[in-house]
């Protein structure tokens, strides 16, 4: 069981950490939704408009490191088995 919450807290680190990569890398908070800047074709006004999309930032990479914390920590709760 200790190998395995220790396999799980390393597999939440590791796609935290690429998809946080994947996803651009902000290095801020998260954000669900990003600006857009548009250019009115008969006015030539510029406007901003906001589109749906999901940046994770720092806090998405410290709530899995707390996550993973947290499991790792869960393993030291079980004993080692010891083989005969």
């Amino acid at each position: 069981m200790r190998k395995i919450l220790l396999l799980i807290a390393a597999l939440v680190l590791l796609i935290a950490g690429t998809t946080w990569l994947v996803t651009g890398a902000n290095r801020g908070w998260t954000k669900t939704s990003v600006e857009v800047k548009t250019l009115d074709e008969v006015t030539g006004i510029e406007g901003i408009t906001y589109q749906k999309k999901f940046l994770p930032g720092v806090d998405f990479l410290g709530a899995a490191v707390v996550g993973a914390g947290v499991l790792a920590g869960a393993s030291f709760l079980f004993r080692k088995q010891n083989k005969k």
